[in-house]
């Protein structure tokens, strides 16, 4: 129970006012005493699932399920999974992880990239339809390497085959996600011995100083997901010298020696700026530049406001 008041207080942080929250509070201890029960039982069931549609970054159809029970359940359970799930994630993965994010990924790609000499080339990719490709039974059986308790199995595999591949919106599909392409990630860096790589959810870079490597192991890289997860590489792969493109990668476009915003972001911004001037807009905004070579782009953004 001591789980499902710290699952309720993570749950409902910033979100107050939603429905959802103000329904399960007008019974807050019964509804407690409710999903105690359907987790000891095993009788707990997926709620149905509401749908729509975001267009930014690009068009997602995005997954909703209730405040009670599934979210505060879904949260229950990472309390406890969170820390195990990270311990075996590398180094090189940064999204949805306390502590690291889109700009420890810029910085850690920012100090690969001060040896010119070693990261010459690039190989940019993501996986077609990663996350509604993800196998059920490829991550049951990724899970049962780590997790040895049948209670929570059963827990995860209700959640699991509640929608076709993972869903995106659900709080525990990023960590599977995540969790789905971690012995990718050892096997690139232990067996292959892969030293410059960051993967954000499905966006991956690799750099390497010989544009021949980075084919080579492209046609590793397909065979082994493929193979071991069902998975594609999409269509629009990259292999190009840094320096002529720069690598867009978590917003920013990178070179040896500097960084620029992404263009659509810039973009973005100068729109918000011509337009309503949100005063949260133009601080988030703000700290997107100020991790790039951008003075010349905030001074022309926001010279009117001086």
């Amino acid at each position: 129970m001591d789980n499902l008041l710290l699952a309720d207080k993570k749950a409902r942080k910033d979100k107050l006012k939603q429905p959802g929250v103000i329904e399960f509070d007008k019974n807050r201890e019964d509804n407690f005493a409710l999903l105690h029960e359907m987790l000891k039982n095993k009788t707990y069931k997926t709620s149905d699932y509401t749908t729509f549609t975001i267009f930014e970054p690009k068009e997602r159809l995005v997954f909703r399920l209730p405040y009670f029970p599934d979210r505060i359940a879904h949260h229950a359970v990472m309390n406890i999974l969170e820390d195990k799930f990270v311990a075996t994630f590398t180094a090189d993965t940064y999204s949805c992880i306390k502590g690291k994010g889109i700009h420890a990924a810029l910085f850690s790609l920012r100090k690969a990239l001060k040896n010119k000499e070693a990261t010459q080339y690039c190989l940019k990719m993501d996986i077609r339809k990663f996350y509604p490709s993800i196998n059920h039974d490829t991550l049951k059986a990724l899970l049962r390497r780590k997790f040895k308790d049948n209670d929570l199995m059963s827990f995860l595999d209700e959640i699991i085959d509640s929608a076709d591949g993972l869903p995106i919106g659900n709080y525990l599909s990023q960590y599977l996600a995540n969790f789905y392409l971690t012995y990718f990630d050892h096997w690139l860096k232990e067996v292959i011995g892969v030293k410059y790589y960051f993967r954000y959810a499905d966006d991956i870079v690799i750099l390497e100083s010989d544009k021949s490597k980075l084919h080579q192991l492209l046609s590793d890289i397909r065979i082994y997901l493929k193979d071991n997860l069902a998975l594609d590489v999409k269509a629009n792969y990259q292999i190009f010298p840094v320096e002529a493109r720069g690598i867009d990668f978590v917003g920013y476009v990178s070179r040896h020696g500097y960084t620029r915003l992404r263009k659509t972001i810039k973009q973005n911004y100068a729109r918000m700026m011509a337009s309503n001037r949100n005063t949260k807009s133009i601080a988030s905004y703000n700290g997107w530049l100020q991790h790039g070579n951008c003075k010349r782009l905030k001074e022309k953004l926001t010279k009117e406001l001086v």
